[in-house]
């Protein structure tokens, strides 16, 4: 099948450069920005939504990050011979997709309400918030739309066999645009929309899901000791020399 110039621009180079952006600006923000490598949280500023707000969308988005992965990354042929066959995957996907989607758009919705509505807030939105969240809300919402519409209301489409080939094409270093080039226009939307966001990552607040604090799990106890109770006599060593004299 011929491939045309414009397959070409959108679904190789594209996605290779916005990959590419990706890798060296993680780089570069660690090297020449260290101290802002965090979520500049705004808690201080405005608490009542972000109380609800936050935990529905990061919630949403790690089911809807777990969802992509498989459904990306894993063919068809692995979740069969695992017993999996392609109509439970295909429902199981469907409707844990939507659930999280409709968290994941909730809590957004709800992030971006108050970054407008609350004026402390807004005060402290620098202009690389201003790419990530109408770029994030588009992604998000694309994607969703293109699930509710042809595989909730629709008659279904297995991107597993379109998409999903031409996202591992792109890691195998074999790329496949035809694969992606006639998907339905919203999943080829979803698909470009979600590669600006991958390239716009390093610059953004995005960069602190790499700090999760994985060594919490592992860091030894914290050992708490009793203060000693008033006019409790000291023990010897604590502060005294031996024979009673005062330690300097």
């Amino acid at each position: 099948m011929n491939t045309s110039a414009a397959d070409l621009l959108l679904w190789v180079a594209v996605p290779y450069v916005c990959l590419t952006v990706f890798a060296v600006g993680h780089v570069w923000r660690y090297r020449q920005d260290q101290f802002g490598w965090t979520s500049r949280t705004s808690q201080l500023l405005e608490h009542r939504w972000l109380r609800w707000g936050s935990p529905l969308f990061h919630l949403g988005a790690f089911m809807v990050i777990a969802g992509h992965a498989v459904g990306l990354a894993v063919p068809a042929s692995w979740t069969e011979a695992v017993g999996v066959d392609e109509h439970t995957y295909h429902t199981t996907a469907v409707w844990a997709g939507s659930v999280a989607g409709v968290a994941m758009v909730a809590g957004l919705g709800m992030l971006c309400a108050r970054r407008l509505l609350s004026r402390r807030v807004r005060l402290g939105t620098d202009r690389s918030d201003k790419v990530l969240f109408p770029l994030l809300s588009a992604t998000v919402l694309l994607g969703i739309t293109a699930t509710a519409a042809h595989n909730v209301f629709g008659a279904g489409y297995d991107y597993r066999s379109t998409v999903s080939v031409w996202f591992r094409g792109l890691f195998a270093l074999s790329p496949e645009p035809g694969a992606i080039a006639g998907a339905p226009l919203l999943f080829r939307l979803h698909a470009l929309t979600a590669c600006l966001l991958f390239a716009a990552w390093p610059f953004t607040r995005l960069v602190h899901v790499w700090s999760a604090p994985v060594g919490y799990l592992v860091r030894p106890y914290v050992v708490y000791r009793r203060r000693a109770a008033a006019g409790a006599p000291r023990r010897r060593g604590a502060g005294t020399a031996p024979g009673g004299r005062r330690a300097v």
